[in-house]
């Protein structure tokens, strides 16, 4: 049997939590427009794959994180393809002693938030998608300057997800303080905490092992847009972030 993070967008968008976030048929589904723009489909049949393509894309593009490569939909171009680490958590690590404010962020943060993620790129990331999970971040005189919270959500998971800090606030601590109050959220819950990088950002991937985050496998990502295909299916691979 597969296991559910080898498709974690379909078994989200089909979960009890964030069924209610997909917007598709039954052959096709993606998360509704302002959330985010992962799609994936129930299976790589012919009328699977049209139905992928035939969804809206108002932000201009979709996003499909798999374990294997699947084929291309019809119709649709790959603007980027890249592989990425997917780890889930052991046992969480011991905290070192860090004096960081980290408080709780609310709706009243979402234009500081979208406006950080837009700065510094920690994924997909659009005026909705503060609202898939509970996030936390860090201020400074009113001023968000590092965030972190959860994403997609199937069933006894939560992705860790949207860390990122403001560059004047780098390598003060803040994303490993701010994941650690997102982990300890899932964790009691009852859920296993999974999070995705590219596959060469050999920093991130050391935060998070220091975390207790193994590698659990490597994934494919790609982003596509209506329009034909490129050369070959396949556009460059991205660079890691």
């Amino acid at each position: 049997m597969a296991h559910p993070l080898d498709r974690p967008i379909w078994n989200a968008l089909t979960s009890a939590r964030q069924a209610s976030l997909a917007v598709g048929t039954g052959g096709a589904l993606r998360l509704a427009p302002g959330y985010g723009v992962f799609v994936a489909s129930v299976d790589q049949a012919p009328e699977s794959l049209a139905a992928v393509a035939a969804l809206e894309q108002p932000e201009g593009l979709l996003a499909t994180v798999e374990a294997e490569r699947t084929p291309v939909p019809p119709g649709l171009t790959v603007l980027k393809e890249a592989v990425l680490t997917q780890m889930a958590l052991v046992d969480l690590t011991p905290a070192k002693a860090r004096d960081i404010a980290i408080e709780p962020l609310t709706e009243a943060d979402a234009p500081a938030m979208l406006a950080l993620a837009t700065l510094t790129e920690p994924g997909p990331f659009f005026d909705k998608t503060h609202r898939l999970g509970g996030f936390f971040g860090v201020k400074q005189d009113g001023r968000l300057l590092a965030m972190a919270g959860e994403r997609l959500k199937p069933d006894g998971f939560t992705e860790v997800s949207g860390v990122c800090a403001h560059p004047d606030a780098r390598g003060r601590g803040y994303a490993g303080a701010l994941m650690r109050a997102v982990i300890a959220r899932i964790l009691a819950r009852g859920e296993t905490a999974f999070l995705h990088s590219y596959a060469d950002n050999a920093g991130a991937i050391a935060l998070y092992h220091s975390l207790g985050f193994t590698i659990r496998a490597q994934m494919q990502m790609r982003m596509l847009t209506q329009g034909d295909l490129v050369k070959g299916d396949l556009a460059e691979p991205a660079e890691g972030a």
